[in-house]
């Protein structure tokens, strides 16, 4: 999510706003600590989808990631 927000050159207070969840929410959802809450399904597909609707493809198979989605 992290390196899906930096592509668009998002901030977290904007993603956070967009998503309609809290800045801290966002922030546990890049986290990669285990101390961390888990971040719930649902709030997990609210940020991606802000993500995805700015042109982010999340990839995954042999080559794990986040591009721009092609025109």
């Amino acid at each position: 999510m992290r390196a899906a927000r930096a592509l668009i050159g998002l901030s977290q207070a904007e993603l956070a706003r967009r998503a309609g969840v809290s800045i801290p929410t966002v922030k546990r959802c890049e986290s990669d600590s285990e101390r961390a809450p888990a971040v719930s399904a649902g709030t997990q597909d609210k940020i991606r989808a802000v993500l995805e609707a700015d042109g982010v493809e999340f990839t995954n198979g042999n080559h794990p990631g986040v591009r721009l989605r092609r025109p």
